[in-house]
């Protein structure tokens, strides 16, 4: 009997999850909030281990076209003079060549077309209730429709409705770091390209990142702060508001950023954090993705550890019934989660330290490359050697032959 999976989550974990799980023979359903795949959005990164996993979907060559190649990346003290001016993989641990940097929107679409003719998307929808037996999951949506799953699987991102449904409030597994921020595009007048500015004076930062020789820029901007900023999740005045007052006072192109922030439709505000749960599972419920162990952009891993995570939980879960599926992907993952994870105490102290004494220490560092610690990040971004499960011999053989 075919077994029926839905996946709450359409972002990354979810189409990949998606994918590998119906050649594995399952029927699968994601729904997902939004209207349509989001496009847009800002770059990130895929390293390691989760090159493999695009490697084995066939989507290399057409991620490798959208490859960025960000060739700089300059950083500036308070009066906005020069501290250094270096190869973004010095800081991130990235290895030339290999290392995939690419809009968020180019590999969400590329993700969606490799798995859209294959499985049922529900667009416009999201999980309402959820209800457990001895025979499957019964789910309401959003939309009053009405369904049953023999699994269900969280994978939409670091504030899980679903897995607040099954494993309770969100504050249990949220580890905060210290930060928050925002990021919104603006004209880009500063005739940057393939490059990013940072500007930091002690527990704050400001940035402009321009993808290529585009008209618009990614600005960011990122602050320290000793408690999470409850009051302004979810109101988009209250964050506006925030970040001005926090850079009220800076100085380099910091005004006209706050300029734009205050227009500017497309800002994403949250908190700098991480999510650590002991179990990735409850009976026939499984978390993926940021859902299950977001890791914060400090590492530079959330895309990866979404691809990894997914592929290894649509192995585990390959001829087996879903508690044993589930134990195999927590037991052959979390390692390497783990790893990753902890790659958060280096980035917060090269990109953002709070204090004068450790922001001079820091630019010390940068001001001779030589002097720089080695990229601690490799290791980790490849401690996992993706095993070939019975799902992908078949998608293996096919990419040989074609």
């Amino acid at each position: 009997m075919t077994r029926t999976v839905l996946i709450s989550g359409a972002s990354v974990a979810g189409p990949v999850l998606a994918y590998w799980l119906h050649r594995a023979g399952d029927a699968v359903t994601v729904v997902e909030k939004a209207s349509a795949p989001r496009s847009g959005g800002y770059p990130i990164d895929v390293r390691g281990t989760a090159l493999d996993v695009l490697g084995r979907m066939g989507l290399l060559p057409r991620l490798r076209e959208a490859h960025i190649d960000l060739r700089r990346i300059t950083f500036l003290q308070g009066d906005g003079s020069r501290v250094a001016a270096l190869h973004p993989h010095a800081i991130s641990g990235g290895v030339e060549g290999r290392d995939l940097e690419v809009r968020r929107g180019d590999l969400t679409e590329a993700l969606h077309e490799a798995v859209r003719d294959d499985v049922e998307f529900l667009f416009d929808d999201s999980i309402a209730t959820l209800d457990q037996h001895d025979h499957g999951v019964d789910v309401t949506f959003h939309s009053g429709a009405a369904r049953t799953f023999d699994v269900v699987v969280a994978a939409d991102g670091t504030h899980s409705r679903t897995r607040e449904l099954v494993f309770g409030p969100e504050e249990q597994f949220h580890r905060y770091l210290g930060y928050c921020f925002g990021i919104f595009t603006m004209r880009n007048t500063f005739g940057l390209s393939h490059e990013t500015v940072m500007w930091n004076a002690p527990g704050k930062a400001a940035a402009l990142y321009a993808t290529g020789n585009d008209d618009e820029v990614h600005a960011f901007l990122n602050f320290a702060l000793p408690q999470p900023p409850f009051d302004a999740f979810g109101d988009l005045a209250a964050q506006r508001d925030l970040v001005t007052s926090v850079f009220a006072d800076a100085g380099w192109e910091i005004p006209g950023m706050l300029t734009a922030l205050r227009g500017a439709e497309d800002l994403f505000f949250d908190a700098v954090s991480q999510i650590r749960m002991p179990h990735w599972s409850s009976g026939r419920v499984a978390v993926v993705g940021d859902a299950a162990y977001a890791p914060s952009f400090l590492t530079g891993q959330g895309t990866s550890l979404a691809l990894v995570g997914a592929y290894m939980l649509a192995g585990g879960l390959t001829g087996q019934d879903h508690a044993e599926g589930f134990r195999r992907y927590e037991h052959s993952t979390r390692e390497f989660v783990t790893l990753n994870q902890d790659l958060v105490g280096k980035g917060g102290a090269t990109l953002f330290p709070t204090t004068a004494q450790d922001l001079e220490r820091r630019n010390e560092r940068l001001r001779g490359l030589s002097a720089l610690p080695p990229a601690q990040g490799r290791d980790a971004h490849s401690a996992l050697t993706l095993p070939e499960f019975a799902m992908t011999k078949q998608r293996l053989r096919y990419l040989a032959e074609s």
